[in-house]
C-alpha cells in the first residue's frame, strides 16, 4: 500500500490530466455515444486552454496553498491534533473531509451570485464531453477551491498528502462524469448509492436551474442524499448547458473567460418542464 501512496503523491498533475483526457477522449471518437454534436476538435481545444491558464496560475497559487496547509499542520491546528489517529485513517478521513468541503463550495457557487459568475462558466457547455473537465474559470478554482481546501485543514487538520490523494481520485472521477459515454444503467443503484455516477452529474448540467441546483458532489454522492440535493432524470430527456451562453460567440475561450465581468441575468426556471421518472430515482 505505501509503494501505491508513493506512486500516487508523485505524479504531476497536468500528467494525470493530460492522461485521462487522452482515454477519454479517444474512447468518444471511437464509440457509440449517447449525445452527438459536430467540432469535437474545437471544443478540446477552446476546453483545453482554460487548462493551460490554469496551470500557468498554479505555479504561484499551488505554493501558498501547499504552504499554508503545511504551517496549519506544523502549528497542529485541526480536529485530528486532539486524538491520535493511525496514518492510514487520518489519510482515507482527509480525502473524505476534503470532498464535503467541495460540495458545500459547489453548492455555495450555484446560490451566492458573485461566485455564480465564475461557476457558470463550466455550466455553459452546451455539448459536454471529457474535455468540460477542463472547462472551469482558473480563478474560481485558484481562488474558491484552493481557499476550501485551506479551510479544510484549518479546521479538521488534514494535510498536503491527502489533499494530493483526494485530487487523484477527484479527477478520475470528473472524467468520468463529463465524458460523453454510454454507462450501464445498474451502476446508479449499486455504486452510485454511494458515489457519484455519470448519470447523476449529468443531471447537474441539465439546463433547467431545477436539476442544476442539485447533485453537487464529486465523489460522494451520499452528501446530496444526505443534506436533500440529489434529483434523477432520463438521460435522454437532458439538455445541456445555460440558455445565456447559446451561440457560438459565446462558447469561445476569450468570451467565456471575460464573462464573471459581464452582467448577465440567469435565464433558467425554477420549476421543471420535464417529469422526474421515478424509475431513475
Amino acid at each position: 500500500m505505501n509503494e501505491i501512496l508513493n506512486t500516487i503523491l508523485n505524479i504531476n498533475q497536468n500528467y494525470l490530466i493530460i492522461g485521462l483526457l487522452v482515454v477519454f477522449f479517444t474512447l468518444e471518437q471511437v464509440s457509440t455515444t449517447p449525445f452527438r454534436f459536430k467540432q469535437r476538435g474545437k471544443h478540446l481545444l477552446e476546453n483545453s486552454l482554460f487548462q493551460i491558464v490554469l496551470t500557468g496560475l498554479n505555479i504561484f497559487f499551488v505554493a501558498i496553498q501547499v504552504y499554508s496547509i503545511e504551517w496549519l499542520n506544523a502549528q497542529e491546528i485541526g480536529l485530528f491534533y486532539l486524538v491520535a489517529l493511525p496514518f492510514w485513517v487520518k489519510l482515507i478521513l482527509g480525502v473524505i473531509l476534503y470532498d464535503l468541503t467541495t460540495y458545500w463550495v459547489h453548492r455555495a457557487s450555484h446560490k451566492v451570485p458573485l461566485l455564480w459568475r465564475l461557476h457558470r462558466v463550466h455550466h455553459s457547455d452546451t455539448t459536454m464531453d471529457s474535455s468540460t473537465t477542463l472547462r472551469f474559470h482558473p480563478l474560481e478554482l485558484v481562488l474558491i477551491y484552493q481557499t476550501g481546501n485551506i479551510l479544510t485543514a484549518g479546521v479538521f487538520g488534514t494535510d498536503v498528502n491527502s489533499m494530493v490523494v483526494y485530487y487523484f481520485i477527484i479527477y478520475i472521477f470528473l472524467f468520468l462524469e463529463h465524458a460523453n459515454l454510454r454507462y450501464p444503467k445498474w451502476l446508479n443503484n449499486t455504486l452510485g448509492l454511494v458515489f457519484v455516477m455519470p448519470d447523476h452529474h449529468r443531471v447537474h448540467h441539465q439546463q433547467e436551474q431545477f436539476y442544476t441546483d442539485s447533485n453537487f458532489a464529486d465523489i460522494f454522492i451520499i452528501w446530496d442524499r444526505l443534506f436533500g440535493t440529489f434529483k434523477m432524470m432520463p438521460v435522454e430527456q437532458m439538455k445541456y448547458g445555460l440558455v445565456e451562453f447559446e451561440g457560438e460567440k459565446k462558447q469561445s475561450f476569450l468570451y467565456l473567460m471575460k464573462s464573471p465581468f459581464i452582467k448577465m441575468k440567469r435565464i433558467s426556471s425554477e420549476k421543471p418542464t420535464t417529469e422526474i421518472n421515478k424509475s431513475h430515482t
